[in-house]
C-alpha cells in the first residue's frame, strides 16, 4: 500500500476499548454517588432524582458523555432541561468527581439527554397491541 493511502478504519477499533468501558463504569458509580449526596444551588436542580444511563469516555480518558434523565420523567424537554442544568454545573460536579475517583486525569464532563427509555417504552407498547402479538405468536 501507498504510503500517502489512507487506511479504512477497522470497525473493531470504533468500539470502545475495555479500558474505556472500565473507565465509564467508574465514572458512573461516582457521579450516581455524587447526585445522591450533594446539594445543588441550581433551583433546577434541587429536588431532582438523576439517573445515569451509561457513560461513554473518549479513547484518552479526558472526556465522558454522560446520559442522563430525571427518574420517572417521560417529557423529553425535561430531560433536555435537567441536560442543559447538568451542563451548567459540569464544573462543580467534576471536581467532587475528581475527589472520588483515582484516575490521572478527571475527564471533562458533557451531559446529554438519554431519551433511549422513552424509545424503550415506545417499542414495548408496540409489541403489546394485539395485531403485532398475533403476527409474533
Amino acid at each position: 500500500m501507498a504510503r500517502n493511502q489512507k487506511r479504512k478504519p477497522d470497525p473493531a477499533s470504533l468500539e470502545p476499548s475495555q479500558r474505556q468501558l472500565r473507565a465509564g463504569e467508574l465514572v458512573r458509580h461516582a457521579l450516581t454517588d455524587i447526585f445522591m449526596r450533594e446539594e445543588f444551588r441550581d433551583p433546577e436542580l434541587n429536588g431532582v432524582n438523576v439517573t445515569i444511563g451509561e457513560v461513554r469516555t473518549s479513547p484518552d480518558l479526558k472526556h465522558a458523555h454522560v446520559f442522563c434523565s430525571p427518574l420517572g420523567e417521560t417529557d423529553p424537554d425535561a430531560q433536555d432541561q435537567l441536560a442543559k442544568a447538568l451542563n451548567r454545573a459540569s464544573a462543580f460536579i467534576r471536581g467532587r468527581l475528581g475527589k472520588r475517583i483515582d484516575m490521572k486525569f478527571t475527564p471533562q464532563l458533557h451531559f446529554i439527554a438519554d431519551h433511549s427509555y422513552d424509545e424503550a417504552s415506545y417499542m414495548d407498547a408496540i409489541f403489546n397491541r394485539p395485531e403485532v402479538k398475533r403476527d409474533l405468536d
